[in-house]
């Protein structure tokens, strides 16, 4: 599911969970336990990445028409903590996006520090309202961190997937570079933050994200019910179903 390596001080969480690294409830609960054990670790930052040439597709929507509603009720809080945890993880995280991103895959990618995508042709996006689903309120609350908000709603009213230069322009990534050079990069980058005062790097980081879980959890209070809601209506388990059909069938 995840495979952990070292590079001097710096952990490298590279996933490679079946096909395309698709989000599923078990993956949501192993990237909690690896972030946990390096938590713990003497390592100083983390590097996140996928395989091959892609990042993360996002959810495994064919598991969620497969399953039955319980899964569904249980898949939502599980994201949602799952991008709690990295997105405030203590140390450094540095994303090497070393290829598409999409949905899911792009809000994991967005949670870190620094954000270095690889050029080439891999897209990255947030195509939710194609799908037919609504945003849990902390993937939400991330993303109006990571970019403007005339951007954010060109992003999610869109739904575009972006080739890596035009992910520069909306915000998504913070630099590109050439694919070979991608995880060096990005243990470079790790390295320079992971370089600095671990307890004051820690505290920097909660003071400058601190107003985006106050309004995760505002947000969860106001809307979390009627998003559960919307996941397990019918009308979007069609939508979700015709989304699947035509990306399969393209």
């Amino acid at each position: 599911m995840f495979d952990v390596s070292q590079r001097g001080d710096i952990a490298v969480l590279q996933m490679s969970y079946g096909k395309a690294n698709a989000i599923d409830l078990e993956f949501c609960r192993g990237i909690e336990e690896q972030l946990e054990e390096i938590r713990k670790s003497s390592a100083k930052a983390l590097v996140l990445t996928g395989e091959g040439n892609i990042f993360s597709a996002g959810l495994n929507l064919v598991r969620v028409l497969e399953e039955g509603s319980e899964y569904r009720q249980a898949l939502v809080p599980a994201l949602s903590t799952a991008f709690e945890k990295l997105f405030f993880f203590p140390k450094p995280v540095v994303v090497a996006v070393n290829g598409h991103a999409i949905a899911g895959g792009c809000l994991m990618a967005c949670t870190g520090d620094h954000r270095i995508m690889s050029k080439g042709r891999g897209r990255i996006g947030i195509p939710e309202l194609l799908v037919g689903v609504p945003f849990p309120t902390s993937a939400l609350e991330m993303m109006r961190f990571v970019t403007d908000s005339r951007r954010l709603q060109v992003l999610m009213f869109g739904g575009a997937t972006y080739l890596p230069e035009d992910a520069v322009e909306m915000g998504l990534v913070d630099e590109l570079v050439e694919a070979s050079e991608l995880m060096d990069a990005a243990v470079e980058k790790a390295e320079r933050l992971g370089s600095l005062a671990p307890q004051a790097f820690a505290a920097s980081k909660r003071q400058i994200r601190q107003p985006v879980l106050d309004l995760i959890r505002e947000g969860q209070s106001k809307f979390e019910k009627s998003i559960l809601d919307i996941w397990g209506d019918s009308e979007t388990l069609d939508s979700i179903r015709n989304y699947v059909s035509q990306t399969l069938n393209k």
